[in-house]
């Protein structure tokens, strides 16, 4: 149903998803943290581009939105706890403030899983995170959820230009730590704008849905893949790195309950989704 939408972020992700939603026919508000952002909007002839800090409560006042619709996908942009504090936690209370009539999707991170032994988790399993960052992000959930928005928690997103781990590999930077069976989680790009998309209608408001691919996968069977994509000898063994800025966790996590709305992921694992971003 074509509706005002208010997309917080319009960067990798928030960009083709106001794409999506503006050829189903909604009414696209942008909300981008710099002037240079906005000006790049400027050719997709979105309703309105507002500019600047999420959190400033005077750009809510005087922007005086009406939207059906609010969706934040904003990043903390590779800030720290004072960004994760205003981009997520003042973020999500603002979006109850002014839109508290709306329907909400709020994205988090599968990051907020601190589980470190392998086992598999789902929304029911505790999310305790021990670094700071995984802290506000629950706390922002909190508000979010009590808002009676949708929490989407992705985990790590690649695609078109964007794929850390692969990179690394192609630059000779990666490492296979300790014996690579830290398990890694992913979605494309692709696949988490048409998870959003399909959660507008079919998600329910207060629930919780992990966004990821079907096919969790060890650090070494990932690089033991690229190495045999690419021709490419296999990484070299080293320590466990410790300091990750999302922390250091090793779980599979599973993406049933939103399989279970009907949603399927286009690329089940990372194989597809890496084959396809470089056809």
């Amino acid at each position: 149903m074509a509706c005002n939408t208010l997309i917080i972020g319009c960067g990798y992700i928030g960009l083709p998803l106001a794409l999506a939603l503006q050829a189903r026919g909604h009414a696209i508000t942008a909300w981008v943290h710099s002037p240079e952002t906005a000006a790049s909007l400027a050719p997709h002839g979105f309703a309105r581009v507002l500019t600047g800090n999420v959190a400033d409560r005077m750009i809510w006042e005087q922007a005086k939105l009406a939207c059906d619709l609010v969706i934040h996908c904003a990043s903390s942009g590779r800030g720290g706890e004072a960004a994760y504090e205003q981009v997520f936690v003042q973020g999500a209370q603002r979006i109850g403030e002014h839109l508290p009539g709306a329907r909400k999707i709020f994205v988090s991170s599968t990051s907020v899983y601190g589980q470190i032994d392998g086992e598999g988790v789902t929304e029911q399993s505790p999310a305790e995170p021990f670094t700071s960052t995984g802290k506000l992000l629950r706390e922002a959930e909190a508000i979010a959820l009590g808002g009676g928005a949708t929490v989407v928690r992705s985990s790590g997103i690649y695609g078109p230009g964007r794929g850390v781990l692969f990179d690394k590999f192609k630059r000779g930077d990666a490492v296979i730590e300790g014996d690579g069976s830290r398990w890694i989680n992913q979605i494309h790009q692709r696949d988490l704008v048409s998870a959003m998309v399909h959660l507008i209608g079919a998600g329910a408001p207060g629930q919780i849905y992990n966004a990821s691919d079907d096919t969790p996968v060890t650090q070494h069977d990932y690089y033991a893949w690229c190495a045999e994509f690419l021709g490419k000898p296999l990484p070299p063994f080293g320590p466990i790195n410790t300091q990750r800025k999302r922390g250091l966790t090793n779980k599979r996590v599973s993406n049933a309950k939103l399989r279970a709305t009907g949603w399927a992921p286009i690329y089940p694992s990372f194989r597809e989704g890496i084959a396809a971003t470089l056809s």
